[in-house]
């Protein structure tokens, strides 16, 4: 299985959309996370379950095609979950050959990590992890972190800090968490991992298609 993500950074770069769309197509992801995405990116899977757009609250900012978070995947969407910001985060359960796998897609702080915003935006989100994880779901928090952990590249310590305390307490794995520069992540449960030891592999390193790396785990 590979689940990955990618900041396609408000499609900047749109002159490169058929790059941009190859590259997300090459992955060949079970699981693909795009955030700060837009309807013009539509990679080929049978699914797509998005956050409304964000022009519907702030047509002064956003594009009337442009939305936050997309999941693609060719998985069935057994149940959606209410999260507490439906624009920014999105919540499905799929059945997948290795057993049902709640996905939790998310931008974690829509205006950086040092904006007064984040700290509560991170909390309520890590509420709405320990609720999954609560209700015996296997969960898998994927998206932009805003915050990396293997470096000083980009984090605060309160983010890190609550971050790693909420995988820990409801013992989820964060698989992306040895990338330098990263702050993409994908973290899973422990008991949908078991005993497996995921691959970790980047695309756009050289930040042509948008300002972040791509990130996929295979499993």
């Amino acid at each position: 299985m590979i689940i990955a993500t990618w900041n396609i950074e408000r499609l900047k770069h749109k002159k490169d959309i058929d790059k941009i769309l190859h590259a997300c197509e090459q992955i060949k992801a079970d699981i693909l996370v795009l955030t700060e995405t837009d309807k013009q990116v539509q990679p080929n899977y049978k699914y797509c379950f998005e956050t409304p757009s964000p022009y519907e609250i702030n047509p002064s900012l956003y594009k009337p095609t442009e939305n936050r978070v997309s999941i693609f995947t060719n998985y069935p969407c057994i149940q959606q979950y209410e999260t507490y910001d439906k624009y920014t985060s999105i919540c499905i359960e799929l059945e997948t050959e290795k057993g049902n796998l709640t996905i939790y897609a998310t931008i974690i702080g829509i205006y950086g990590n040092r904006h007064p915003t984040f700290k509560d935006d991170l909390l309520k989100q890590t509420a709405d992890f320990k609720n999954i994880a609560d209700a015996g779901k296997n969960l898998c928090i994927i998206g932009d972190f805003n915050c990396s952990f293997a470096d000083n590249y980009y984090f605060t310590t309160f983010g890190r800090n609550t971050l790693l305390k909420s995988f820990e307490e409801n013992k989820i794995r964060l698989l992306t968490g040895g990338k330098r520069e990263c702050i993409d992540h994908i973290a899973i449960s422990q008991s949908f991992i078991k005993n497996a030891e995921p691959q970790v592999k980047e695309w756009n390193e050289n930040k042509e298609l948008s300002d972040h790396n791509g990130i996929f785990v295979f499993i």
